[in-house]
């Protein structure tokens, strides 16, 4: 995965450092992982969400672009309609590419996101960490995002601290022996 450049680091930072606070406000349950996103223009701020901020069994991304359609008084399949040019996503955690079922996966809500010309809305995702292999097995949402054309950047440096925040509830094997 290719990683942010130097002279981009320190806004790159921030903004991972900021869905990583609103991982925190995520309920820790063992069925799902505490994610934390934000959607960002031109530095600036749109959108932020963590999983199940939202009714429902809403993830990270997904409660952004919820709160953004909302803001922009649109649905969720319009939204990439209102975004600015130069749209960019911030998470935690790679975008997952399978949920349960009747749960659309955020990777093809981020692909569903395009303009009115047809092109993607989002064209980068920067992530802190993969998705750990413990509900999918192997996720494939960063394979299935670039090959879409949109760009997968790994912002190093908070992968302990982002597993520890995403994996708060889960039931961990020196709990379970007893």
């Amino acid at each position: 995965m290719p990683q942010a450049r130097e002279e981009d680091n320190s806004k790159h930072l921030d903004f991972i450092r900021l869905a990583l606070t609103e991982a925190r406000k995520s309920p820790p349950k063992p069925t799902n992982f505490c994610v934390g996103a934000c959607l960002i223009s031109k530095s600036s701020l749109l959108a932020t969400g963590y999983t199940l901020e939202c009714p429902g069994n809403t993830h990270a991304e997904q409660c952004c672009f919820i709160k953004l359609a909302q803001r922009y008084g649109c649905s969720e399949a319009d939204l990439g309609h209102f975004l600015p040019e130069d749209m960019v996503l911030y998470t935690t955690m790679e975008p997952c590419n399978q949920r349960s079922v009747g749960n659309v996966p955020c990777v093809d809500r981020i692909l569903s996101l395009r303009r009115k010309d047809g092109r993607q809305a989002i064209e980068t995702v920067y992530t802190g960490v993969g998705e750990p292999e413990t509900f999918v097995g192997v996720n494939q949402g960063k394979r299935k995002l670039e090959e879409a054309g949109i760009t997968v950047v790994h912002i190093p440096g908070f992968e302990d601290e982002i597993l520890a925040v995403a994996t708060a509830g889960h039931v961990k094997e020196s709990e379970s022996i007893e």
